[in-house]
């Protein structure tokens, strides 16, 4: 379990839930809760609040016991507009509150993140939300919320996998307490699942390369949040806890890591979402 700059205790993997909607992909979010997820990662502009909602009240594992984190798009960044998008999601999910809710990109052409992160000040205090943090936000964007408002973000979700294993960033997140969180942890089913070196590792400690990715991110301290709707998947990637890595290999697998890893070349110095 990680702990958060603000005394919550958190899962140490979660589910992603990118591009499951509707009927289908409430199932797929039960599957994952009945495989023994407690984290469930969804956004605003995933469409797809609806479905987390229906599917937590499918099961029967208690609401206290889930973690759900959602997101706010950057087309709500003014205060007023983001309190009101906060409780609209809730309403679609039908949840009382959000364990962690997350600015979705830093979007620094348009300037409204410092504006956007007091309104999720706002909305903590007012208890729609438990924790608060960013994804995608480099270490100015970061500085900047912690001189202009004095919080510093509890979690930092940004793109990480072995082909891109940002590991200056990570540095900046545990200097400031800030708990990284791995979105497209596998690389987006990428090239990387067919890496030679991870393959050959895979072999040697007798897992799926998966495994080895799933359980090397947490062997270097961050929170990868998986997605698969398919449910002997989901097992497989949250069946980690049992080996450990080398220090050898995981300095092998830090290895692979390249200057243009960005699956999209999404750089959020650039990129903007909305």
């Amino acid at each position: 379990m990680y702990k958060l700059n603000d005394g919550q205790i958190i899962p140490e993997i979660g589910f992603g839930t990118y591009q499951l909607n509707g009927n289908k992909g409430a199932q797929s979010i039960v599957s994952a809760i009945n495989n023994g997820y407690r984290m469930i990662d969804t956004a605003y502009n995933y469409e797809n609040e609806g479905a987390v909602g229906e599917a937590i009240g499918r099961t029967s594992i208690p609401r206290t016991e889930l973690t759900v984190t959602s997101k706010l798009p950057g087309r709500y960044y003014k205060q007023d507009k983001a309190i009101e998008a906060i409780q609209e999601s809730l309403y679609r999910a039908h949840l009382d509150y959000f364990d962690l809710y997350l600015l979705h990109w830093p979007n620094p052409k348009r300037d409204m993140y410092v504006e956007a992160w007091d309104a999720l000040i706002q909305a903590k205090k007012f208890g729609l939300v438990k924790s608060i943090g960013v994804c995608n936000f480099l270490p100015e964007h970061l500085d900047r919320l912690e001189r202009e408002t004095g919080v510093v973000p509890a979690i930092n979700q940004i793109e990480l996998h072995p082909y891109f294993n940002q590991e200056d960033m990570r540095s900046y997140d545990v200097e400031h307490g800030i708990v990284t969180m791995d979105w497209s942890p596998l690389g987006r089913a990428s090239s990387v699942l067919k890496d030679p070196v991870l393959m050959k590792l895979a072999e040697k400690y007798g897992k799926s390369v998966g495994q080895i990715i799933l359980r090397w991110e947490h062997q270097i301290d961050t929170l990868p949040i998986p997605k698969s709707s398919n449910p002997s998947r989901q097992m497989d990637n949250i069946d980690i806890f049992n080996f450990n890595i080398s220090d050898d290999d995981i300095n092998k697998i830090n290895s692979l890591t390249k200057v243009d890893g960005r699956v999209k070349n999404q750089d959020p110095a650039e990129y903007e979402e909305f």
